[in-house]
């Protein structure tokens, strides 16, 4: 494999990891707004932040986590089927499911950029009492895909080598 691709998949699968325990962490930033928002109900004033900022901790979670949790193999696999094949047959398959997994976050990925152009360009705000901007969370969500994007081409170079007969080691991030 050419030096440039294995510096490749070196940089997105460091970066992913990085990243992916970065968004583990903000679990602690989560349970702190939840603590707070059950404290104020209890002993004062309900804060009105403090659930919409959790939805958008979680959302951010969710989305700068994923690409970590494909990298780390935490994706659910329905395996009926796939651990009696060859490792050539399952880099066949593995390379057509994220292939279409690609079109997919393209698609999205548009979608969320126009989104966010949108939030950007008008000021969009989350309707409720508290009326958050919308933008930030449209940018993280737009980020969380595009690192999607960066592990399934990982895979997908990894699945094609495998094809055509060449090994390339992992490394730990």
């Amino acid at each position: 494999m050419p030096r440039a691709v294995i510096a490749y998949l070196r940089f997105v699968e460091a970066l992913n990891y990085r990243v992916g325990r970065l968004a583990m962490w903000s679990l602690f930033v989560l349970m702190a707004v939840l603590g707070w928002g059950a404290i104020a109900r209890a002993g004062f004033t309900p804060q009105i932040w403090t659930d919409e900022m959790a939805q958008f901790l979680l959302l951010g979670y969710f989305m700068l986590g994923g690409a970590y949790a494909l990298q780390m193999g935490s994706a659910v696999r329905m395996d009926l089927l796939y651990s009696r094949w060859s490792d050539r047959t399952k880099a066949a398959v593995d390379a057509i499911t994220i292939f279409t997994l690609l079109i997919y976050l393209g698609v999205l990925l548009w979608g969320g950029i126009e989104s966010t152009q949108y939030a950007l360009e008008y000021g969009e705000r989350r309707r409720g009492m508290w009326r958050p901007y919308m933008a930030p969370i449209k940018i993280v969500m737009c980020i969380g895909i595009v690192l999607m994007i960066l592990q399934c081409t990982a895979f997908l170079i990894r699945d094609i080598a495998k094809l055509r007969g060449i090994k390339i080691e992992e490394r730990a991030a």
